[in-house]
């Protein structure tokens, strides 16, 4: 009768791993797909691509929806803005959320709950974009770097995360640091930071990923600098372009048009060249962004 029942577990466990890798398979797939059918329609020919039917690879393989792309002068520019946009902005992000995150998670902070709530409602309730612009405009802010980095500076969501995670640390780790004549920002510097290193790759992908995806600001703010410009404002004239050529050449052959400026394709092509800096830094951060997101999913 065990030997049953061992039996049928064994082959109800089996069943459920079938059940789950295939599953795995159907998601992956899902997953993958999407990706690399852009990927294969950015390295395909602009008159082929029309027909349609591609699938993860190119039918007719060809670099020149890439070199119209890199053609236009501005975008090594907006390359190298939006770099350095990303890596400042990124840090100084990191320090200032994880510096008031530690500050607010001090229990003899007084004012700790009148600012968790201030920041708090930043979450729900916004001036809006023109009075946004307004103070931007006075600020003397217009036409200049710092527009990229010091609005964003301190983001109440990313200061929460980071004072939940520091909560769940052992406050005895503070008090033995002061026994041992640390001061706060010793015990910040070198007790919480090294220990909140899975909260702050977390936001350091969040940050980054806004960073590297914007462009409203160049808009709004930038966008008659052409030295300030950056790279997904760029693309994004890109895509203005092919398009008002193809709606321009409506009246002529169709294949003729797309031959000559592919929006489609140089659509595809712009997709993978901003997705791809994310991806390669993505894998760097994952073990520290899985345990990141499931803060406080387990309470001790």
């Amino acid at each position: 009768m065990r030997i049953k029942k061992l039996a049928a577990a064994s082959w109800s466990d089996r069943i459920f791993d079938l059940v789950v890798y295939l599953a795995i398979t159907v998601v992956t797939v899902a997953t993958l797909y999407p990706f690399l059918n852009v990927l294969a329609i950015s390295f395909n020919d602009s008159t082929d691509s029309i027909k349609g039917g591609i699938t993860i690879y190119p039918r007719v393989f060809t670099f020149k929806n890439y070199e119209t792309i890199f053609a236009f002068s501005g975008l090594i520019t907006g390359f190298k803005i939006s770099v350095l946009r990303t890596l400042i902005g990124t840090l100084l992000g990191l320090i200032s959320a994880s510096m008031l995150a530690f500050t607010l998670s001090r229990v003899d902070f007084q004012a700790r709950r009148f600012v968790s709530t201030f920041l708090a409602l930043t979450m729900y309730v916004s001036g809006g974009l023109i009075p946004f612009y307004i103070l931007i405009k006075d600020l003397h802010m217009m036409g200049t770097f710092s527009v990229y980095v010091l609005p964003g500076l301190v983001s109440a969501f990313n200061v929460f995360v980071i004072r939940s995670f520091i909560d769940g640390l052992p406050y005895a780790l503070q008090e033995s640091a002061k026994l041992d004549g640390a001061n706060d920002f010793t015990i910040y510097w070198r007790v919480i930071l090294p220990l909140t290193k899975p909260a702050l790759a977390t936001i350091a992908l969040f940050l980054a990923v806004g960073q590297w995806n914007a462009w409203i600001d160049t808009y709004l703010y930038n966008g008659s600098k052409d030295s300030l410009t950056t790279l997904q404002f760029e693309l994004m004239k890109v895509i203005q372009s092919t398009t008002t050529n193809a709606d321009n050449f409506r009246g002529r052959n169709m294949t003729e048009v797309m031959a000559q400026i592919s929006p489609e394709s140089v659509k595809m092509a712009i997709t993978i060249v901003v997705t791809v800096p994310i991806l390669i830094v993505y894998p760097f951060l994952q073990r520290y962004f899985v345990k990141g997101m499931t803060l406080g999913s387990v309470k001790s």
